[in-house]
């Protein structure tokens, strides 16, 4: 597995289904510079851990659109095939009512250039990908296909780089929203402790 953290991401311009059923071409990563992109990856359509991550992204999409995220899905499945599961209901294994982009990465170009390719089974592991508003790469996580992951934990990393950016400050071990921070120096530390 590659590191892309510190890297710019790789760009792409695929077929994406959007809105919930509208499919669009060229869709692409360039075109998102200015806003923070969430990027994950899931193995296959119509498979079993893979709709419950998607609908928790959905659950907590307005969390990331105040926070000026684009959360992004991606799998090796079709165009096609990510329709049919978006109007197949929640009861019965779809994810009907998910309003973000999936990408169709069809000839599975996104997950080698992501590094999230598991060649022998032909789809991608659960990479996800934290990307800054110049398109850099600043936080990268992969996990094997049995293992979901924490949409909060996501959340909790946006929150984390934005605080960063904006006050010079780092964030410490389960660091969230309203915790003190630290002065990335020596000083920085000894109060954060002393505290």
């Amino acid at each position: 597995m590659g590191v892309l953290v510190g890297k710019e991401a790789p760009d792409f311009s695929v077929k994406a289904v959007v809105n919930g059923g509208e499919v669009k071409e060229g869709y692409s990563l360039q075109s998102l510079r200015g806003k923070y992109v969430v990027l994950f990856f899931y193995p296959l359509d119509f498979t079993f851990v893979c709709p419950t991550e998607l609908h928790a992204f959905q659950e907590k999409l307005a969390d990331f659109e105040k926070r000026n995220v684009q959360v992004i899905g991606c799998s090796v499945d079709s165009w096609f095939s990510h329709a049919a599961w978006l109007n197949t209901p929640k009861a019965l294994g779809g994810i009907q009512g998910v309003t973000y982009p999936i990408l169709s990465d069809f000839n599975k170009d996104i997950s080698r250039s992501y590094d999230v390719l598991k060649e022998d089974l032909g789809a991608a592991y659960r990479g996800l990908f934290l990307i800054d508003q110049k398109g850099i790469v600043r936080h990268q996580v992969v996990n094997d296909l049995p293992l979901g992951r924490s949409v909060d934990e996501v959340l909790r990393m946006v929150d984390a780089l934005q605080f960063t950016e904006k006050n010079g400050e780092v964030c410490p071990a389960n660091w969230h929203e309203g915790d003190k921070a630290m002065k990335p120096d020596s000083a920085g530390l000894a109060t954060y402790f002393k505290n």
